[in-house]
Formats: structure tokens, sequence, C-alpha cells
């Protein structure tokens, strides 16, 4: 992702979406936000991954995210397909909760190295990828990930990576491999056990292993 690393902030971006022309910051206000990125309209895997997070809205709410897509399609495309994206998961709204970003040039795509060299439409331009992008509020990137064409997202996981990030901002405390909200946390290494004791009032547990060194702390959700 060239230009773009984690902890930088997201860039300011001037777009023309289903909701009209935006400027991001101002859009993403003092919310979370996610933007996420598909290949192409009127395709398959891409029908369902908006469909499905046009049936998660609500969560992503109660977490104070805001979402918004894009691909290398026209604005008009994207108003044709929403069509076709909500009859595919039965809704009778007649828009999506959440805008698309148009990006025929593939200007932006560019600019956050979004572009997929392996597909390309009839006329051989590249495609966008399937990226995801979460912000803070404070428009720092938190977390990139890159799927290819083929690879549909799992935006249960997505939800999962918003609840880590979300209180690993504010806990000094790290969430361990395949872990939900309300699992055991691990208390960061930059904690004395002194110190853990003292923010974490339930107390730690603290796994032995071979080398003698007491890194792996684990404690309860701290709510």
């Amino acid at each position: 992702m060239p230009g773009l690393n984690l902890g930088d902030e997201f860039p300011n971006l001037q777009v023309d979406t289903t909701e009209g022309r935006i400027k991001f910051h101002d859009w993403q206000g003092d919310s979370w936000g996610i933007l996420f990125s598909h290949p192409r309209d009127y395709t398959p895997v891409c029908t369902t991954e908006l469909g499905r997070v046009s049936q998660l809205t609500g969560e992503f709410k109660k977490r104070n995210v805001k979402l918004i897509a894009l691909s290398c399609d026209t604005v008009d495309d994207h108003n044709g397909w929403t069509k076709d994206i909500l009859s595919y998961v039965g809704g009778s709204e007649d828009k999506l909760p959440y805008p698309i970003i148009a990006d025929p040039d593939r200007s932006i795509a560019k600019q956050l190295g979004m572009i997929d060299p392996d597909e390309k439409d009839e006329t051989g331009m590249p495609l966008t990828c399937r990226a995801v992008f979460i912000m803070s509020p404070d428009k720092r990137l938190k977390l990139a990930l890159l799927y290819p064409a083929t690879t549909g997202r799992n935006f249960d996981e997505i939800l999962r990576v918003i609840d880590s990030l979300q209180l690993t901002a504010y806990k000094k405390v790290a969430t361990p491999a395949d872990w939900k909200s309300g699992d055991k946390c691990m208390v960061v290494p930059s904690l004395s056990d002194d110190e853990a004791n003292k923010l974490f009032p339930a107390g730690f547990e603290k796994k032995e292993v071979p080398s003698g060194k007491g890194y792996l702390r684990f404690t309860p959700h701290p709510k």
C-alpha cells in the first residue's frame, strides 16, 4: 500500500458517490470509518458482499462505524446495480444504507494501492481488489486488508476486528488468536505485574512457558 502505513492519516478524499460529492473527513466525522472496495458492479461475489454489509449495518452502527464502498464503476452503474443487491438479500429499501464511491479512472485505487493486476475489464484496464481500510475517529489508519477478486470477505470477521480495535484503543490489553468480544484478553507486555494488578481488579492468570518468561498473561474482558 504505497505511501500509506498503519497510523498514517487517511487521505481527505473528495469523491463522487451515490449520495453526492463528499469530502472523506467530513463524511466520517467523529465516527470510526470503513472503506471497502470491490472489483466491479454487476458481478457475483461483489453482489453477495455488498448485500451482506447492508444486512449488518445495524451492527456497525452500534459500534459507531460508518461504511463506504468503492469500485472503478460510475455512479450510474452503482445506482443501477443497487437494485440487484437489494433484490438478492430480499431488502425492501430502494437504496443501500451506505454510499458507494465512483472511481472510473482508478485514481483513488492507485493512490491507496487497491489495484488487482490479475483482474482486468474488457478494455484491459485493471480492476480494484477487495480492500478493507479501517480508520479511527482521528482519521488514522488502524487496519488494512487486501483480498483477491476470487475470495469474498467475511464481514463477521471485520466486526470482530472492530471490537478488538476499539477495546485495545482504550484498554491496555491485546486480543489473542480467535478472540471474540467477551473472551479473555492479554495484558500488554509494557505493563509490569504490579501495574497490571492495579489496572485489572479481576486479576490475571500467568501461563508458564519453558523459557520462564512470564509474558503470557490473561485477564477477563475489561468492561
